[in-house]
């Protein structure tokens, strides 16, 4: 089983040699949470597509604003389960287990830096390239491991490697955070050749001997070494959970702020989280609260504090199965039965009438237009680097991209580094340029 006192460590990925322990107000937990808030990669997300189109004449979620949402709520959930599992377990008050509720907040920051631009159809975009557009003539090419990490593309492995790789002339550890943090965004902690059908994974081959000594410190249970495979640090689940709970509620109210939704539609889903006694009291709210968009948030905000509740029940009961990696499944999918209901009708009505949209499918349609052709320009340009237009768009890019690095795998990764990283504005604008759609002035 896995213990608390090795799977919360602020040693920091890259210094080890400098870990101290520090006594001061802001714990270290907090300072990987303000390195992120401070960090490039964090405010492009203001830019990048959550599900429906930016911008637009009503303000609907981007993945800044989910991500800080997702902090909030993985805070809450944090702080509720350390106090919960010091009741249980008192003698780990001199522990760092009180710091969950920081740990789990600045892992729920990060864990979209690695998405690329246009939301999950840009993930797609990238897999399908390679395992079924352009990118397929390199197979033969690449080791197996290399290959399936590029056909089964994953955001959150991305992330890690954003999180701990060091760039051309950026510092050793990447971001330098905390062991803890690192592996509480890890879902999927194994390699991509396990990934299966739904491409989930949690590290390239490039970042796997990082996984492997941050596992190592913190105590993770090793699955398996060939293919690499360990069961989930704890507080993933509280990430998981985090965003969960909040992509969820915030997609069905921004869907009916675009007017997809009726009020009546999303005034019910909400109220069938809860018993018919504390819906009639939540329905005499409105009598005060005339405001229909207030009148939602009301019933959305009831709901998260009610999943919040639950998913920390659901995870401090289950305790000794998670430290021991047999718990399956996602904290939400454990909650108490009417939640659980609830839940599955607002996913089930989220894919047919939110996911489904026109305007997200266009999106979808427009990212992987995008994002296609600049991987089929690029990955050309670092495989024929002498060639004339190849070297005017890697000059384009910045050094910290190594463009020209010796194998194909690493300058293929390079590419995926710099078209992840961009905003979808940033991409657009690449885009037309490259083909003629959109000059400098002169």
């Amino acid at each position: 089983m896995m213990d608390w006192r090795t799977l919360i460590s602020a040693k920091r990925y890259g210094m080890e040699q400098f870990h101290q322990v520090r006594e001061e107000n802001r714990s270290e937990f907090q300072r990987d949470y303000d390195r992120l808030i401070f960090s490039a990669p964090f405010r492009r997300l203001q830019n990048k597509t959550q599900v429906f189109p930016l911008p637009g004449s009503v303000f609907v979620h981007n993945r800044l604003t989910h991500s800080l949402e997702v902090s909030c709520v993985g805070r809450s959930l944090g702080n509720d389960c350390a106090k919960a599992l010091l009741e249980k377990h008192p003698d780990l008050k001199d522990s760092f287990l009180p710091e969950i509720g920081s740990i789990v907040s600045a892992a729920c920051l990060a864990h979209d830096l690695g998405n690329p631009p246009f939301g999950h159809s840009g993930e797609r975009a990238i897999s399908k390239y390679f395992e079924e557009g352009e990118g397929k003539k390199l197979k033969n090419e690449l080791t197996k491991n290399e290959w399936q990490d590029f056909i089964h593309f994953e955001g959150n492995a991305n992330a890690f490697r954003l999180l701990t790789h060091q760039f051309e002339g950026r510092r050793e550890g990447g971001f330098v955070l905390t062991y803890s943090t690192l592996a509480s965004i890890v879902k999927y902690p194994y390699s991509s050749s396990l990934a299966g059908g739904k491409s989930k994974f949690g590290f390239f081959t490039t970042e796997e001997d990082a996984f492997r000594k941050i596992a190592l410190e913190l105590g993770l249970k090793k699955i398996q070494d060939s293919p690499l495979a360990y069961v989930r640090h704890p507080l993933v689940y509280l990430v998981e959970a985090a965003d969960d709970i909040c992509y969820q509620l915030m997609d069905i109210e921004d869907a009916h702020k675009l007017k997809i939704l009726t009020t009546e539609e999303t005034k019910e889903l909400f109220l069938n989280y809860f018993p018919e006694e504390r819906q009639e009291k939540m329905k005499r709210v409105f009598k005060y609260v005339r405001d229909v968009n207030e009148q939602i948030a009301y019933l959305r905000s009831s709901v998260v504090g009610l999943l919040i509740q639950e998913c920390t029940r659901v995870f401090v009961e289950n305790e000794e199965k998670i430290l021991d990696g047999e718990f399956k499944g996602p904290l939400i999918k454990s909650v108490c039965d009417q939640a659980a209901v609830a839940y599955k009708t607002c996913s089930d009505l989220s894919f047919k009438k939110i996911y489904r949209a026109r305007d997200v499918l266009d999106i979808e349609l427009a990212g992987f237009r995008v994002i296609s052709t600049l991987l089929d320009l690029m990955v050309e340009a670092v495989q024929y680097p002498d060639k004339a237009y190849s070297r005017l768009l890697i000059d384009r890019v910045s050094d910290q991209y190594n463009l020209r690095a010796e194998g194909l795998y690493e300058r293929i990764q390079a590419v995926l580094d710099y078209i992840s990283g961009m905003t979808d504005i940033f991409a657009l604008d690449l885009y037309r340029k490259i083909n003629g759609n959109s000059l400098p002035a002169v």
